[in-house]
C-alpha cells in the first residue's frame, strides 16, 4: 500500500519550546501522549535556544537537523553538534539537552518491538535506485528540500517539500529516486 501524505494530513502541537509536526505513526490510532506507539516520525521546529527533550525511555530514538543549528549534549557527556542532514542515534531515556534554533526531523522506535533506520539522500535528475533493506516492513519518504520523484512497481509519485510518502507492505520493492532536493527516508521492521 503506498499513501502519499501532505501537510494537512500531519498533526501539529505546540511545546514550550516551539511546535512538533507528527507526520505519521503506527499502530493508527496510536497516541504520542499515551507512549502506545511502536514507531512516530515527526518535526520539530525548535524556537527556544536551549531545552531539554521529554524522557522517552521505552523508545530508541533517530534525531537530524534539517535546518538551522543543533548541538545534544546526553547525560552530562560531551556535546555532539550535528550537521545538517547527519542522522544521530540516541536513547530516549537519556537526559538531553540542546542548544540551538532548528527545525529537526525524528524517528522513534518501541525498544524490544521496533527497529528501523533513516538517512538523507541527496537526489539530482540522474535516477537513483534504493533497495530497502529485507526486513523493512514500512517505508517513509519526506521531500525536505527542494522537489522529488519516488517510483515504485510502475507508479510514479511526485513529491513538493514537506509532502510524505508512506509504503506499508510486507518487502518493499525497489525504488527509483530523482529530483532537486533531500529526501529523509526511514524504514522500519519487526524485532
Amino acid at each position: 500500500m503506498v499513501r502519499k501524505l501532505t501537510p494537512g494530513d500531519y498533526v501539529t502541537t505546540a511545546w514550550s519550546g516551539g511546535t512538533t509536526t507528527q507526520l505519521a505513526i503506527a499502530p493508527e490510532g496510536a497516541s504520542y501522549a499515551d507512549r502506545d506507539f511502536l514507531w512516530r516520525i515527526s518535526s520539530a521546529t525548535v524556537t527556544l535556544e536551549e531545552s531539554d527533550f521529554t524522557a522517552l525511555p521505552d523508545y530508541h530514538r533517530l534525531i537530524a537537523m534539517l535546518r538551522g543549528e543543533m548541538t545534544l549534549t546526553h547525560n552530562d557527556g560531551e556535546p555532539v553538534t550535528l550537521d545538517p542532514y547527519q542522522v544521530h542515534a540516541f536513547e530516549g531515556g537519556d537526559r538531553t539537552h540542546s542548544r540551538g534554533c532548528c527545525t529537526d526531523f525524528n524517528l522513534m522506535l518501541r525498544r524490544g518491538k521496533k527497529d528501523g533506520s533513516m538517512e538523507a539522500l541527496r537526489l539530482s535528475k540522474e535516477p537513483l535506485t534504493y533497495q530497502p533493506r529485507p526486513q523493512a516492513e514500512e517505508l517513509l519518504l519526506y521531500c525536505a528540500e527542494g522537489d522529488c520523484v519516488v517510483s515504485q512497481d510502475g507508479a510514479t509519485y511526485a513529491l513538493a517539500k514537506g509532502e510524505t510518502l508512506r509504503v506499508s507492505g510486507t518487502q518493499p520493492d525497489i525504488l527509483t529516486l530523482m529530483g532537486h532536493g533531500v529526501l529523509m527516508l526511514c524504514q522500519m521492521w519487526q524485532l
